[in-house]
């Protein structure tokens, strides 16, 4: 349900699992080029859908949301309730990755408060540890919402440790949102043993990358990145809802 990258690489090792779907949704990536590069990489064995995982509110008290099925581009660093509001302008299935983990995702309160436009909480992430995705599932179980298993894979190699099984057929980006939006049964499952561990943990190491303040400066300080509110490109239409 959630991938952060996508090659050749991970489009065969998606097939080698038995993935019929990838959500293609890298960090600080316009919509048009997420699009552009799903696309690419789709095919009759392997549909992959263009997806936005909004960061939303300030870099050090940000929540993370996943849109898919959007049709304009929304930006990172606005705040969640401006974020909410477009998503659902726009119809588009929302969704709540790694609840509760550290200061990069929306709390249990934040998931309870927004349930009504919420589709479904992640109750198993391949990158959290096991305590993180037992919480997790205590904040769908309480919220009473759907859950949904993802590799969140920023390595290639953890592609497939972790899926969702839909009970519907799923052949286009729409069929995805419905069955994301209508609460259709699934079922999330993950692979187990030493080999899943230790991939695991590989993503976990990751995240020290991921949040360092280097990345923070060469990302946010001038305004001109592509997911920046203040692009030209969003032409101000989120000036009132940024937090930079």
């Amino acid at each position: 349900m959630h991938v952060k990258t996508l090659d050749e690489r991970v489009v065969s090792r998606a097939k080698a699992r038995g993935l019929d779907v990838l959500v293609y949704a890298p960090h600080f990536t316009r919509l048009p080029d997420i699009r552009a590069r799903a696309e690419r990489f789709s095919d009759d064995d392997l549909l992959v859908v263009p997806a936005r995982e909004v960061f939303t509110g300030p870099w050090h008290d940000r929540r993370h949301v996943l849109a898919i099925g959007l049709s304009d581009p929304v930006p990172d660093f606005i705040s969640l309730s401006g974020a909410l509001d477009e998503f659902d302008r726009q119809g588009a299935a929302v969704l709540v990755p790694h609840p509760e983990m550290l200061n990069v995702s929306c709390s249990r309160g934040d998931v309870a408060t927004n349930a009504d436009v919420v589709d479904a909480v992640e109750t198993y992430n391949a990158k959290c540890l096991t305590y993180q995705n037992r919480r997790s599932r205590t904040v769908a179980s309480e919220t009473g919402l759907p859950g949904f298993g993802s590799s969140y894979s920023h390595l290639a190699g953890t592609v497939g440790e972790a899926w969702t099984v839909l009970e519907t057929a799923v052949e286009t980006e729409a069929d995805l949102v419905t069955a994301l939006r209508s609460g259709v049964s699934r079922r999330v499952a993950h692979r187990r043993g030493v080999s899943h561990r230790l991939r695991c943990l590989a993503e976990f190491a990751h995240l020290g990358y991921e949040n360092s303040w280097e990345k923070v400066d060469r990302l946010f300080l001038s305004g001109d990145e592509p997911t920046h509110p203040g692009n030209v490109a969003y032409g101000g239409r989120f000036d009132d809802v940024r937090a930079y």
